[in-house]
């Protein structure tokens, strides 16, 4: 079973889409015209790869998860979806102007999949990586127009039912990236963050969104679970509206 099994209905719902901004930002960074093609690896439901898609000819999505494969094509008909694993590259799918990686590119073997990656990019071409969090706001001691989502009581909530924190993100991906023959990267962030309001039910599929606490995590005791983050919400917003600021969101262009 994927990690993010029964994730992908509670993506759009529980995480905040890339800015529109982002797109605009990879159109001038790399001169993109409407010609060649996109491959968005780890793309699950296809948040990026539908943003990206005008500015090429051809947009492909891979992913290890056919429910993320399954939403991705209901949400963008008219592009290319394979249920595919990142080391499972090149699967015959051909070159490609721009390869990108949202959030996705920490569970991969990372040696393998850059060298592979690599003889997939085009002369000219580049490898994206978009970082950051969609799920949850950056702690902002700033005044906001409603009380902030209560992440820590959920975070602890969390490891209450399933007995371990958040897991840790790998680091060294810089290093990785040299070793493959990559060199850069420059750094593009086109969007500052700003306030958004959130509802309890976005807060709830932001947990379900999350590799650590996906649905299937919770087997037979989700109801007991979504009833005691229901109140601990309550509790913190009686009106059941939030807000906290979005951190910005980077992308990494690296170049062969």
């Amino acid at each position: 079973m994927s990690r993010f099994a029964g994730a992908a209905e509670h993506y759009s719902a529980g995480r905040r889409p890339y800015p529109q901004q982002f797109r605009a930002a990879l159109r001038e960074e790399l001169g993109l015209d409407g010609t060649g093609g996109l491959l968005d690896v780890g793309c699950g439901p296809g948040s990026l790869t539908g943003l990206l898609a005008p500015l090429f000819e051809r947009a492909v999505g891979v992913d290890a998860d056919p429910e993320m494969i399954a939403q991705a094509r209901a949400e963008f008909p008219g592009l290319e979806w394979h249920v595919l694993r990142g080391e499972d590259l090149p699967a015959g799918l051909g070159t490609f102007r721009v390869v990108t990686f949202a959030q996705s590119f920490h569970w991969m073997d990372q040696p393998l999949v850059a060298g592979r990656v690599r003889a997939m990019i085009e002369p000219g071409g580049a490898w994206v990586h978009v970082g950051g969090n969609t799920h949850r706001g950056v702690d902002d001691p700033g005044p906001l127009p409603l009380p902030r989502p209560p992440w820590p009581a959920i975070d602890e909530l969390v490891r209450n039912y399933l007995g371990r924190d958040r897991p840790a993100t790998k680091s060294g991906e810089q290093d990785v990236m040299r070793a493959a023959g990559f060199h850069g990267p420059v750094r593009l962030t086109p969007w500052p963050g700003d306030v958004v309001e959130r509802s309890a039910d976005e807060l709830i599929s932001s947990v379900y969104s999350m590799s650590y606490s996906t649905p299937h995590f919770f087997a037979d005791r989700r109801a007991a679970f979504e009833s005691d983050l229901r109140r601990l919400l309550a509790e913190a917003s009686p009106t059941g509206r939030f807000a906290e600021r979005m951190g910005p969101p980077d992308m990494f262009v690296w170049r062969p």
